[in-house]
């Protein structure tokens, strides 16, 4: 995007900023649908194991939250603006869609599984673009965001081995 950038002192040269705010942008239109997707599967199963299910997908659904915060925030430091609508994450997340049908914990597993494995790759990519781009601290936060996501798909994949 080319919006005008807010004032700030951050001493990052604009063009550097522009890159990486376009990055974290696109990263935070699927970080929100994934936390949306774990919100959809923590809804919507059922079977012999939804007590676990049920509260592994909300605390999925409640990381994606919080990574979504932490890079909408990180594109705002940077003087861009967050692009986190309905119709924003709708028009530019990179994910395929969500089926809605899926009731078996064994399905959301695989769906969610398949869905944080794209997030997380994209996630290790965008550590290489803000390295790339001299931003330290975005690769920073994206480490911290990919670490997290391979720790949660970690959790949905010792899952699938009972289903």
């Amino acid at each position: 995007m080319n919006a005008a950038l807010s004032k700030t002192r951050n001493d990052l040269p604009e063009e550097t900023r522009r890159a990486v705010i376009d990055v974290l942008n696109e990263r935070l239109s699927d970080a929100i649908d994934v936390g949306l997707r774990a919100k959809q599967a923590h809804w919507n199963v059922k079977g012999p194991n939804f007590v676990s299910l049920h509260s592994l997908f909300d605390e999925i659904a409640e990381d994606f939250r919080e990574f979504a915060d932490d890079l909408a925030e990180r594109a705002v430091q940077l003087g861009g603006v967050a692009r986190g609508t309905l119709q924003a994450v709708s028009q530019n997340s990179r994910l395929k869609s969500y089926p809605l049908d899926l009731i078996r914990g064994c399905d959301h597993l695989q769906a969610l599984a398949a869905s944080l494995a794209v997030f997380g790759k994209s996630a290790r990519a965008a550590i290489e673009s803000a390295d790339r781009l001299g931003d330290a601290d975005t690769a920073d936060l994206f480490t911290q965001v990919s670490r997290a996501t391979d720790k949660l798909l970690w959790k949905l994949e010792a899952h699938e081995v009972d289903e």
